[in-house]
């Protein structure tokens, strides 16, 4: 940033996006109206070619990329849900406008996600096909990047790597086979990865404390990905310089790892939660589900059992149900054809009224408010309520004792420089490639 309040090299040259500041409001930072102040609302997503969503969430993505690129000439990568099917056009868009060097993209087939780069990096017209539930086929939504910048001449955008996160190799080998499906390379998740994970292969089954049981079906074959030619990375349990070099030999590029960076000092993850995970962990008090019914995507996802959090049953019973950000909305196509939203985790009389079993929502949690809320961000309700945070983290954290033996504050620069010993111990191994600010 300049003297004079500017950026340069980058589109656009003036006024460079400000950090979040007082805009905001949170448990500890000040609002739109003050200390405690409450978030100033937004329209949520539709498919409305209108929709005045659209332009907000080309500017959100643009600044968390612009923001997270500041100071450094590192790769930066964002991940996307392909699961939340109205935001991806919008958002990617606002990443490429940023240069955004990685698009990891998981919880679905992100079989468009390539095209869908390429067309938008060349500031094309862009179709996304929606899923809309009560409809046979699905629902074309367009998107011009072009007409979103009002007119404003852009040139020189990059079209950045598209990662897909898969757990099998048989979902890698469907999208390589075409060169319009075929993505840059691979995230190889496994199931005790943080966030949202696949499902088991086959039936259902689920273990005493009710989370989904993996057997040697969802183990997936690195040799078959390594053959596939592309670029793959390991994640889930793969933190460590052993990992590395063990992801190195079996032909891989590297591991992604997030949970170590989710517990280091620049982590946004509120502090107090963050020093609970530590404390915890060490304490060998801390468990982390594999929730299968705590997301309303009905993904399995992963949730912390901290006290005074949706975790913590009485909490979750407390909580009035809100659907006021609605990221997770899906559309549904109601009786008299009209196109609407709604939720799992949203008013149960709400979500019947529009046509939603009452089964499909035990056990929701809302994850867009209680994440919010696990950066601090929570919002306030009347009377002084506050919504409580929801906290996802790897269940494979055997790191920490190494990292941190006493629960002393780490920084990711350290993190990086343990990994990077790993390298040293593969033989022969190439500089290992980077995907995205959470893999080596």
């Amino acid at each position: 940033m300049t003297p004079e309040g500017t950026c340069a090299g980058r589109w656009p040259p003036t006024p460079c996006p400000a950090p979040p500041g007082p805009y905001w409001s949170g448990t500890s930072s000040r609002g739109a109206s003050g200390e405690g102040g409450r978030f100033l609302t937004t329209p949520p997503l539709t498919a409305d070619p209108g929709c005045p969503a659209r332009a907000l969430t080309v500017l959100a993505n643009f600044c968390e990329v612009w923001l997270a690129k500041e100071s450094h000439r590192g790769p930066v990568g964002v991940n996307y849900l392909e699961k939340v099917q109205l935001a991806t056009a919008p958002a990617l868009f606002g990443a490429i406008l940023a240069g955004v060097d990685y698009v990891l993209v998981g919880a679905g087939i992100p079989a468009h996600i390539p095209g869908l780069a390429t067309r938008l990096s060349r500031l094309e017209p862009v179709t996304t096909d929606v899923t809309v539930e009560g409809d046979t086929e699905l629902l074309p939504v367009p998107f011009d990047p072009a007409a979103e910048l009002g007119g404003a001449a852009v040139g020189g955008l990059r079209r950045p790597d598209v990662l897909a996160i898969v757990s099998l190799p048989a979902l890698a080998a469907y999208l390589h086979r075409s060169e319009r499906t075929r993505p840059d390379g691979f995230v190889v998740e496994g199931h005790t990865a943080g966030g949202h994970s696949a499902p088991p292969r086959g039936p259902l089954r689920l273990d005493e404390d009710g989370d989904p049981v993996y057997g040697p079906r969802d183990t997936p074959d690195f040799a078959r990905m390594a053959a596939l030619g592309l670029p793959f990375w390991i994640a889930g349990g793969a933190c460590g310089p052993e990992q590395v070099a063990r992801a190195r030999a079996a032909g891989a590029a590297g591991v992604q790892v997030g949970s170590v960076f989710a517990l280091c000092e620049e982590s946004g993850l509120e502090p107090g939660l963050r020093r609970q995970l530590v404390e915890r962990r060490l304490g060998t008090r801390l468990t982390v589900r594999n929730d299968p019914a705590a997301s309303p995507t009905s993904f399995p996802f992963k949730v912390a059992g901290l006290p005074g959090t949706l975790a913590d049953p009485a909490v979750a019973a407390a909580r009035p149900r809100v659907c006021d950000l609605g990221y997770l909305r899906t559309p549904y196509r109601a009786a008299d054809g009209a196109l609407g939203y709604r939720c799992p985790a949203e008013p149960l009389v709400a979500y019947e009224r529009k046509g939603g079993d009452r089964v499909g929502t035990e056990g929701r949690q809302c994850l867009c408010n209680g994440l919010t809320a696990a950066i601090g961000l929570g919002q306030r309700r009347p009377k002084g309520r506050v919504e409580p945070p929801v906290v996802t983290i790897g269940q494979d954290l055997d790191f920490l004792p190494r990292i941190a033996p006493g629960g002393e504050p780490y920084s990711a620069e350290s993190v990086v420089r343990w990994l990077s010993e790993g390298l040293d111990e593969a033989a022969g191994a190439a500089p290992a490639r980077t995907a995205g600010t959470k893999a080596l």
